[in-house]
């Protein structure tokens, strides 16, 4: 369960202080049993108060950040075609496919 706002916590309390004083002042109770019934449904309807206060929502910013992730770029190579000449064996030439590229990892988070 998320930590209460500040928001929440101020229109909780403001609810049970005012609402204790208007329901004792309107009721002119003087029974004990008749204030702890009213001390109890302001405590009750200060915490539907401060339930129903909406909760602040996430900025977008923070919530594209976590979902995007860093994906680098796949790189073409230009295919450089090779010229084998008479002199050269042909075992010993190099072809453009079996030399192997470099190795790109991300870089941390």
């Amino acid at each position: 369960m998320p930590r209460p706002t500040a928001a929440q916590l101020a229109y909780g309390s403001c609810t049970v202080i005012f609402s204790t004083l208007a329901m004792l002042l309107l009721s002119q109770t003087s029974s004990s049993l008749g204030i702890v019934l009213i001390t109890l449904s302001a405590l009750a309807l200060g915490l539907l108060v401060a339930m129903t206060v909406p909760m602040p929502k996430p900025s977008p910013s923070a919530t594209a950040a976590v979902v995007r992730e860093r994906v680098p770029a796949r790189r073409e190579t230009a295919s450089v075609p090779v010229s084998v000449s008479a002199s050269v064996p042909v075992s010993a030439s190099v072809s453009a496919s079996s030399v192997p590229e470099p190795v790109r990892e991300p870089a941390g988070p």
